[in-house]
Order: C-alpha cells, then sequence, then structure tokens
C-alpha cells in the first residue's frame, strides 16, 4: 500500500462524470518529513505511529474511490466514447453559422444597408442643425455685450437689462458648461450693476432737466418715453428709492426759483445799486411795497407752475407704478387659471410629444399662449428637418431659439400714459405691498413738494419781515398781501390735494400782529378823538351819511370812494338811519367807520376773525367806559377843560351810545356768519356790551332826572301859598323845565322825551306833595288849595305847552294826600 498509486476522484462539470488523477503518497509523506525534519529526531517513535495511521487512511481512501468508480464505470465510458460524436456535432453546427452569417450579410447589402445610411445621414443631419442653433445661439450671447453698449447708448435701459436677463437665462438653461462662456455671466453681472448706476444717474440728470426748465404756463412732461422707460428700468432693478433723487431737486430748484426772480426783479429797479449792496436780502429790503409784493406774486406764479410740473411728472410715474401692478394681477389671475386646467390629460400629452420631438418644455408651455395659427408655425420650424435656421445677424437672436423669456415678452406689451408701448417682462419681481407703497410714496412726495414752496416763501417772508416792514403796512396793503397769499395757498392746495400749514401759520402769525397794530393804532386813535371830544353836536358830513346808508339789510360793506362831484354835498344837521334821526359828535362818527374797517377786515382775512372780534369788542367798551368817565363821571371838564356838563351833553351822549347799539346786532350777525358754530359762544361778548351800553344810557337818563330832582328839592322847598299867582316858585320852575325841554327835544326821540318828563313831573309831584303836606294845605277847597289849584294849573299848561308834551298824562291829583 506505501509504493500503491492513490486516486483522486474529480467530478467533470456539466457532465456528472468524475476522473482520477495519479497521486504519489510518498511525495505526501516526503513533504510531510522535509516539514517535520526540521524538528529533530526527538519525535521519531511519534512520526513512526502517524506513518502508520495516515498509510491506513491511504488505504481506507483508496478503497472508497475503487468503489466509486465501479459504480459509475458505465457513465465514464460513455462520455469517452460520446466525446468524438459530439466534436463532429460542434464542426457541422460552426459550418451552418457561417453559411447563415454569409446570406444575412448579402441580405444586409442587398436590402438595408441603403436604408440604415438615409436613417443615419437623417440623425446626423438633426444634430448637426442642433449644433448649428447652439453655435448660432452661442454667436448670439457672445454680442449681447456690443448689443447691450448700443442700446446704452440711445438710454434703452430697459432692453438692455432684458437682454441681459435673457443671456443670463440662455447661460443657466442651453449653454451651461460651455467653457467659452465661463466668465459671460459675471462680466453681465458687472455690467448690470453698470446699468443701475447709470439710470440712477440718468434719472437724477432728467429730474434736473425737467425741474430747471424755463417756468412758462407749458405744464408738458418733459421726455414722457425717457421717463417711463427709466422708470420702468428702476423698478425692474427693484431701485424703489429713486424718488428721493426728484425730491432733492426739487428743494434745490425751489431755491433757485426764489433767487432768479429777486435777481431779476433788483435788475429792473433803478434805485438799487448791486455794486454797492450785494447781498440778495439787503437788495430785496431796500423795494418798496408795490416793488416787493410784485416780486412775492412773481414768486408764487412761478411756484404754481412748479407744482403743476411736478404733478404732472409724478402721476406719470405713479401710473407706470399701477400698470405694473396690474400686470402682477393679471399673471396671478392666469396663474390660478392655469392650475384649475392643470388636470386636463392633453396638456400633458402635448409636453410629452413636443419634448419627443426635441423642443424644450418651456416653448410647450409659452407657445400654447400663442394663437393656434401661430403655433402650428412654430412647430414646424422646429421640427421640419427641411427648414432654414434664422439668420445669425439679428439682434433678437433669442426669439429664434427656443427661448422661454422671449415668448413671454412676445405677449406682455402695455400702453403707458404717453402713448409708448413698453415691454413689462414678467421678471419684475415687485409684491404689490412694495407697489402699493412706492405709489403712496410718490404721492407724498407730491405733498412735499407744496411743503417745501410753501417753506421757502415763508423764510422770504421773515427775510423782508426782520425790519417790521410787514408789520408797518397798512390795512389795504395788507389785504392785498393776505388776498394774494390767501390766493396762492388755495390754488397748492387744490394742486395737490393737502393742506401746507407753514405759510398758512406765517400768514396767520403776520395776521396776528397786523390785528394787533390795527387795534392798537384804532385805539389810540379813539382814546385821542375822545380826550379833544367837547361834547357838541356835530354836523354829519356826506361821505359819513353814504358810509351809514351802505350798511343795508344787515350787510356791512364800506362805499367805494366816489368820483369828486361839481358840486360839493352839504353836511347834514343829523345823520339819518333807517329813518331814524341820530344828533351825535364827531368821534361818534369815526367811531362807526372804524367798525366798519374791523368788519370790513375780517371779510378780506377770514383766519382773523376770532381776533378781531375780540379786538372790536375791547374798542366798543372801551368807548363805553371812556366816554362814561368825561361825560357822566365830568372827566372832560379836566381834560378838554369843559366849565360844566350840560343836560344837552349828556343827551348827546346818550343819543351817541343808542346809535352804536342800534349797529351791535348788525355787527354780531356779520361776525356770526364767519365763525365756526364751535365759536359762537364768543358772540356772546356783543351780548354784555349791548347790556352794558343800555345800562349806561339809563344812567344818563337817570342823571338828567336827578338834575331836575334836585332843583325841585331846591325851589319847592321855599315855596310858600300865597298870592300873587302864578308864585315866582312855580314860574321859575316852568322856567327851567321849558329849558331842560330845549336842550334835549332836538337831541333825543319824541318818545324818550316824553318819558323823560313823565320822570321829571313824577320827581316834581313828589316834592310838592311834600311841601304841601309840610304846610297843611289840603284839597279842601279852601283859599289855600286854590291858590295851589292855580299854581298847579299854570305849570300844567305850561308843560303841556311844550312840542311834543301836549298829549302827556300829568295826574297831578296825586300831589294830595288822599283822605282816609
Amino acid at each position: 500500500m506505501k509504493d500503491a498509486k492513490t486516486f483522486l476522484l474529480l467530478k467533470i462539470p456539466s457532465t456528472g462524470l468524475y476522473y482520477t488523477p495519479t497521486i504519489n503518497p510518498g511525495q505526501i509523506w516526503n513533504k510531510y518529513l522535509s516539514t517535520a525534519g526540521g524538528k529533530g529526531n526527538r519525535d521519531a517513535a511519534s512520526s513512526k505511529l502517524l506513518q502508520e495511521k495516515l498509510s491506513h487512511y491511504l488505504d481506507i481512501v483508496e478503497v472508497n474511490i475503487a468503489h466509486q468508480i465501479s459504480l459509475r464505470s458505465e457513465a465514464f465510458f460513455h462520455a469517452m466514447t460520446s466525446q468524438h460524436e459530439l466534436q463532429d456535432y460542434l464542426r457541422k453546427t460552426s459550418q451552418a453559422v457561417k453559411l447563415l452569417r454569409e446570406k444575412i450579410a448579402q441580405i444586409d447589402k442587398v436590402m438595408c444597408e441603403g436604408s440604415l445610411r438615409v436613417l443615419r445621414l437623417s440623425l446626423t443631419r438633426n444634430n448637426c442643425i442642433k449644433v448649428y442653433n447652439k453655435l448660432k445661439l452661442m454667436a448670439t450671447v457672445h454680442q449681447t455685450q456690443p448689443t447691450v453698449q448700443l442700446l446704452l447708448s440711445t438710454s434703452e435701459f430697459v432692453g438692455a437689462l432684458d437682454l441681459i436677463a435673457t443671456t443670463q437665462e440662455v447661460l443657466q438653461q442651453e449653454l451651461q458648461g460651455i467653457h467659452s462662456f465661463r466668465h459671460l455671466g459675471s462680466q453681465l453681472c458687472e455690467l448690470e450693476k453698470l446699468i443701475d448706476k447709470m439710470m440712477i444717474a440718468e434719472f437724477s440728470t432728467y429730474a434736473r432737466n425737467d425741474l430747471n426748465r424755463p417756468l412758462e404756463d407749458d405744464c408738458q412732461i418733459l421726455e414722457e418715453e425717457r421717463l417711463v422707460s427709466l422708470v420702468f428700468g428702476l423698478l425692474k432693478q427693484r431701485k424703489l428709492n429713486f424718488y428721493e433723487i426728484y425730491g432733492d431737486e426739487m428743494i434745490i430748484t425751489a431755491k433757485n426759483i426764489i433767487k432768479q426772480c429777486v435777481v431779476n426783479t433788483v435788475s429792473q429797479i433803478e434805485e438799487i445799486d448791486t455794486e454797492v449792496v450785494v447781498k440778495l436780502a439787503d437788495q430785496m429790503r431796500m423795494m418798496n411795497f408795490p416793488q416787493w409784493f410784485d416780486l412775492l406774486k412773481d414768486i408764487f406764479s412761478k411756484f404754481t407752475i412748479f407744482l403743476k410740473r411736478i404733478k404732472a411728472t409724478l402721476n406719470t410715474i405713479r401710473s407706470v407704478v399701477f400698470l405694473v401692478l396690474d400686470k402682477n394681477q393679471k399673471n396671478r389671475d392666469l396663474e390660478d387659471t392655469l392650475q384649475k386646467n392643470s388636470k386636463d390629460s392633453t396638456v400633458d400629452t402635448e409636453v410629452a410629444y413636443l419634448t419627443h420631438e426635441g423642443m424644450f418644455i418651456s416653448d410647450a408651455f409659452s407657445e400654447g399662449d400663442l394663437p393656434p395659427v401661430a403655433a402650428d408655425t412654430t412647430s414646424q420650424r422646429n421640427t421640419s428637418p427641411n427648414s432654414e435656421p434664422c439668420s445669425s445677424d439679428s439682434v433678437s437672436e433669442p426669439e429664434c431659439t427656443t427661448d422661454s423669456s422671449s415668448s413671454k415678452e412676445q405677449t406682455s406689451s402695455s400702453v403707458t400714459p404717453g402713448a409708448v408701448e413698453m415691454m413689462i417682462s414678467d421678471d419684475m419681481k415687485l409684491t404689490d405691498l412694495e407697489l402699493v407703497r412706492l405709489a403712496n410714496n410718490i404721492q407724498e412726495l407730491l405733498y412735499n413738494a407744496s411743503d417745501i414752496c410753501h417753506d421757502r416763501s415763508v423764510k422770504f417772508l421773515m427775510a423782508r419781515a426782520k425790519d417790521g416792514f410787514l408789520e408797518k403796512l397798512n390795512s389795504s396793503e395788507f389785504v392785498t398781501l393776505s388776498r394774494l397769499m390767501e390766493g396762492f395757498i388755495l390754488e397748492t392746495e387744490q394742486i395737490c390735494g393737502r393742506k401746507s400749514m407753514s405759510l398758512r401759520g406765517a400768514l396767520q402769525s403776520q395776521a396776528n400782529r397786523f390785528v394787533n397794530r390795527f387795534h392798537e393804532e384804532r385805539k389810540t386813535k379813539l382814546s385821542l378823538l375822545l380826550d379833544n371830544e367837547r361834547w357838541k353836536q356835530a354836523e354829519v358830513p356826506a361821505e359819513f351819511q353814504d358810509l351809514v346808508d351802505s350798511v343795508s339789510d344787515g350787510r356791512i360793506s364800506l362805499p367805494e370812494k366816489k368820483p369828486a362831484a361839481t358840486e360839493e354835498r352839504k353836511p347834514a344837521e343829523f345823520l339819518i338811519v333807517e329813518g331814524q334821526k341820530y344828533a351825535t359828535v364827531g368821534t361818534v362818527l369815526l367811531l362807526i367807520r372804524i367798525i366798519l374797517e374791523y368788519c370790513q377786515c375780517v371779510d378780506n382775512i377770514p383766519s382773523i376773525t376770532t381776533d378781531m372780534l375780540t379786538r372790536l369788542s375791547d374798542l366798543l367798551k372801551y368807548f363805553n367806559s371812556r366816554s362814561c368817565q368825561l361825560v357822566l363821571g365830568a372827566g372832560a371838564l379836566q381834560v378838554v377843560g369843559l366849565k360844566t356838563i350840560t343836560t344837552k351833553n349828556l343827551a348827546l351822549s346818550s343819543r351817541c351810545l343808542q346809535l352804536i347799539v342800534h349797529y351791535i346786532p348788525i355787527i354780531r350777525a356779520h361776525f356770526e356768519a364767519r365763525l365756526q358754530p364751535k365759536q359762537y359762544s364768543m358772540l356772546r361778548h356783543f351780548d354784555h356790551i349791548t347790556k352794558d351800553y343800555h345800562d349806561h344810557v339809563a344812567e344818563i337818563s337817570a342823571k338828567l332826572v336827578a338834575i331836575m330832582d334836585s332843583l325841585f328839592d331846591k325851589l319847592l322847598s321855599k315855596y310858600e301859598v300865597k298870592a300873587p299867582v302864578p308864585s315866582a316858585c312855580f314860574r321859575n320852575i316852568c322856567k327851567q323845565m321849558a329849558k331842560m325841554h330845549e336842550a334835549i327835544y332836538d337831541l333825543l326821540p319824541e318818545e324818550q322825551t316824553q318819558m323823560l318828563f313823565l320822570r321829571i313831573n313824577a320827581s316834581y309831584k313828589l316834592h310838592l306833595k311834600r311841601q304841601l303836606a309840610h304846610l297843611n294845605v289840603v284839597n279842601d277847597g279852601g283859599p289855600l288849595n286854590g291858590l295851589v289849584t292855580s299854581d298847579v294849573a299854570f305849570y300844567t299848561g305850561n308843560l303841556q305847552a311844550l312840542k311834543g308834551l301836549n298829549n302827556l298824562d300829568l295826574n297831578m291829583a296825586e300831589i294830595w294826600e288822599q283822605k282816609r
């Protein structure tokens, strides 16, 4: 067994057969010994035992192999015998395959090669067309920068920006990864930043040119198309603060307008030497009122045209903003419509077909918005292999390609307010809130323009008012100035739609100063008149009668000066007011004119109504109190040097007060019509004044009665009942009564005269009754009673004989004590 060969069964793949290669066990044993020999001979016995064990195992393996071979011997020998048959079969198969290939090659050459070559050439041609179009697109993109420069040279900022945006989109979508264009994107970004700066500079130049045009009656917009283009470009680049540039230019222009007006006016005035007086403010202060007023009128006229131009320009800008806002709304509506129709399966089918035919999906959407005929034409142009490519020298080359932005621009034209069609691209990513805020800011800029004009006007006024010039104006001049300023304020409010308070406040401040000076002048004048008034009846010049006649139907207005007549009208003795005669003094005539001046001033300057009401109330109170001091208080004795205050002075003073009281309701109604309802409480001043005047008139009447009362007390206290009749006492009383009647009859109305003499008669009866009681004279029909009756009859006859007192009921029976 040691020298026997060992057989190892190995399986032949895919046959199920086994073969046995020859193995020499000695080789294995020697190999083992060579491995173990290195360890020495210390394990010789163990090695021998191991050799025997391995030999035993080898025998077992050989037995098993022989057994397996015996079991498979038939299949093994069958395979060996079938190998030659298999080789013959394979040889025949190889020859058949070779023959088949030759036949197929002949068929391919005769029937397929030509057709396949046609298809291959067609595919190559289509690929060449795509490459050609791509090269054309690259050529067009390569021409972007020169084209942008050309557009910028003509200030076509919107077109340049649209071209840059389109090129950027093409670079990112269709030319992405092109090595030669790796820097073009950054260059276009820098060019876009440059355009931003150019548009800002261009808009600043436009604003300067627009605002500094000659201020004539021409309110047309300067280069409307250019303005619209600039605004579209600025909106496209989200430069939403461009209106601030216009606002800064407005401030500078407003200053220059005033400066230029002053220079032009000063140059026409020979009295002002510009070489000696250098500063414009000093030159302006050398003007008289007519010259300065004409200058102010010119400034207001220029400012009015200035504001109208600003309004027209800003309205155009706002209309552009609203156009963009409207386009945003339409785009949202279109998106909503597309979303509703997105469930339609035909859209997906059309997109898939167009994509398969070599078109871009973006074209499928964009061309879907075109009319049917145009869409068919575009489809044929892109899919037909015989179609000629578009010319490469066209500036608008992206329109010949399948770029989405170009197709969108074809359907987004709008008409501007200046009848200029502009392309509003869909890439203006401005929200409605931003656009509305911008529109509001532009409207606010118009309000600011009004404020600027008013502020500059205020500074102009204050510069002239430094030397107290405005405070020295007379009433007619100030009224003229006030009307001019009010007209300018109302016109600016109408143009801009909002009130500006600075000029109105300055006018109110000057009006308050004017009111103070106006009032102080007239109060001083009235004070001087009263201090020199001798309280004698004055003649009434015809002009004062005309003044009173002008106050008709409760309406107060100063009469216009009439040309000098050939024959001057003579002064009248009385002032006729609504058919009543009023004897008056010269002071009151002038006071009436002063009162009418107050009322006329309120008509001319409505803003000072409340101040004028207060001042007029003060003036009327002053006249009442001062006249009371001079007449009732006898102050005229020291001030004017009168010897005494006569009954005539008193009656004349009373009648003058009654004349003023007559006009108080008319004055009240005049002011009431010009006050706000919340200011009606101020009218109570007139009620207080009326009461004070009535009290004053009553005090004068009481004074007249008191004069006669003291006379009766003095005369009747010495009365004795004796002959002759009439007694001296009664004759003296009748004489004094006649003097009293003579003094007041022509001054007071007949009714007042009768009432006054009734009160005097009552006082007379009281004193006579007291004296008769003291003398114990009773109504008994005796001699003493007869003497008294004769004296009383004399008194009654004389009193009733006076003019206007003939029907006076004296009731003289009251002088006797009634018997109980």
